[in-house]
């Protein structure tokens, strides 16, 4: 089992950059992939970027594709997700996710674990 902790949410405006953190305890860390996700008020929670559990390989949304970056570093326990350029409609709470395997889904069910979200919020 793995506990998840994020951290580095905010009030940006549009344009601005925001690194969030997700810090691991538990389990080996490189046991798992990945994923961060986000949900918007009203919204289903959608997929923005996985990484497998080496850090060798990375998935991203369309929409985030070019502007955000996911990193991990396994001697930390802690993956990243780097955002440039934001823009309002990436206003959302933002979750981390572990999956035992390393699939890298960008479904939402196929993760085992999730911390508690931080809120990003981008003013126009």
């Amino acid at each position: 089992q793995v506990q998840l902790v994020e951290s580095g949410g905010g009030l940006v405006q549009a344009g601005a950059s925001l690194r969030l953190s997700c810090a691991a305890s538990g389990r080996t860390f490189s046991s798992y992939a990945m994923g961060w996700f986000r949900q918007a008020p009203g919204k289903e929670r959608e997929f923005v970027a996985s990484i497998s559990r080496s850090g060798g390989s990375t998935d991203y949304a369309d929409s985030v594709k070019g502007r955000f970056t996911i990193s991990r570093d396994n001697a930390k326990n802690t993956v990243y997700l780097q955002m440039n350029r934001l823009k309002p409609e990436d206003t959302a709470v933002y979750y981390c996710a572990a999956d035992e395997t390393d699939y890298r889904s960008s479904y939402y069910p196929d993760y085992d674990y999730w911390g508690q979200g931080t809120q990003v919020t981008v003013s126009s």
